[in-house]
C-alpha cells in the first residue's frame, strides 16, 4: 500500500465522523443553547457541509424545531448530507428539516443569511484564505457562530520516529500553499478568525478538540496517515524517498495496534 492510495473524499468523510463526534468541544455547544430558546423554530446555516457530519452531531443536542440549511459546493456531497439527516430529530423530539444551497460559500453575504439563528461549521477554516475568512466572518457576525475541528498543525505519535516533526512541518507549508492565486492559511486559520470577529467587537471563545486515535481507530489513523505524508510529499518532493520506509513502519505499527496518534483541533465559538 503506496501512500498515494487514499479513500474518495465522500468516503474519507464517512470514516473520520465518529472521531470528530468524539473530539468537537461539546462545552461550546452547551453555551449556545440558552442562547436558541423561544417559540419560532432554530434556524441554523451549516457552512461546508460536506455529507454532513455537523448537523447530525449538533441537531439532537438542541432542543425544539430546527431548520438546518445545509451549504456546500459540491451537489453530490449535499445530496449525501441531506439523505443522512432523514430520521434525525432533536433533543426533545422535535422535527427537524433540512434544505441545501449549492455555490460558494465564502460569497454568502449577511443578507442571504439573514434567516439564521445559528452558524456552524466543521473542518473548514483551514481551506480558506484570509480574505475568504474575513467574508464568511462579516456575514455570520449578529449570530452566534461554531466552527469545528481546525487543524493547529501539531501531531504527536506514539512511539515517535525521527521523521514525525520533519514531516509535520512540511505537512504544515502545505497546508499554507497557494491555490489558484489563493494562500490558504491552514494551521493559522483559527488565530485569523478570531482577529477577524475580534475586529468586530465579537467576544470569541476557543477550545482543544484533538482527535485521540489509537488501537480501535487503526482504519483511520492509517487512511489519515496516507493523506498526512502525502501532502508532505508533495510539497517537498526530495521527502518521497525516506517517506517510503517511514509509511511501512507507521502503516505496519497501525495495523498492529501498536501506533497512537493525537491530532490536534481547535474549536471556536464566537458569540454573536
Amino acid at each position: 500500500m503506496t501512500v498515494e492510495e487514499t479513500l474518495p473524499f465522500a468516503d474519507w468523510l464517512r470514516l473520520r465522523e465518529p472521531a470528530d463526534a468524539a473530539a468537537r468541544a461539546e462545552d461550546l455547544l452547551d453555551a449556545v443553547r440558552p442562547r436558541l430558546a423561544g417559540d419560532a423554530p432554530t434556524v441554523i446555516h451549516d457552512l461546508g457541509s460536506g455529507t454532513g457530519s455537523m448537523s447530525r452531531w449538533v441537531a439532537p443536542r438542541l432542543p425544539g424545531p430546527q431548520h438546518w440549511v445545509l451549504h456546500d459546493r459540491d451537489a453530490d456531497l449535499l445530496a449525501r448530507a441531506a439523505e443522512g439527516m432523514a430520521g434525525v430529530t432533536a433533543a426533545d423530539g422535535a422535527p427537524v428539516t433540512v434544505s441545501t444551497r449549492c455555490g460558494d460559500l465564502t460569497r454568502l453575504s449577511a443578507a442571504d443569511l439573514a434567516d439564521a439563528s445559528l452558524f456552524t461549521a466543521s473542518a473548514l477554516l483551514d481551506m480558506l484564505s484570509a480574505d475568504e475568512i474575513d467574508r464568511v466572518v462579516a456575514a455570520c457576525v449578529g449570530r452566534p457562530t461554531l466552527f469545528a475541528l481546525s487543524v493547529t498543525g501539531r501531531v504527536r505519535f506514539t512511539p515517535a520516529d525521527p521523521l514525525d516533526a520533519v514531516v509535520e512541518a512540511a505537512f504544515n507549508d502545505h497546508q499554507r500553499r497557494t491555490v489558484g492565486g489563493r494562500r490558504l492559511l491552514g494551521p493559522d486559520a483559527v488565530t485569523a478568525t478570531a482577529a477577524a470577529f475580534a475586529r468586530r467587537g465579537v467576544e470569541v471563545r476557543e477550545r482543544p478538540s484533538p482527535w485521540r486515535l489509537g488501537p480501535e481507530h487503526a482504519d483511520l489513523a492509517a487512511e489519515w496517515f496516507r493523506g498526512w505524508l502525502g501532502a508532505a510529499c508533495e510539497q517537498r518532493p526530495d521527502l518521497a524517498t525516506p517517506a517510503e520506509a517511514y509509511a511501512r513502519r507507521r502503516l505496519a505499527d497501525a495495523a498492529a495496534g501498536r501506533l497512537t496518534v493525537l491530532v490536534e483541533h481547535s474549536d471556536l465559538l464566537a458569540d454573536g
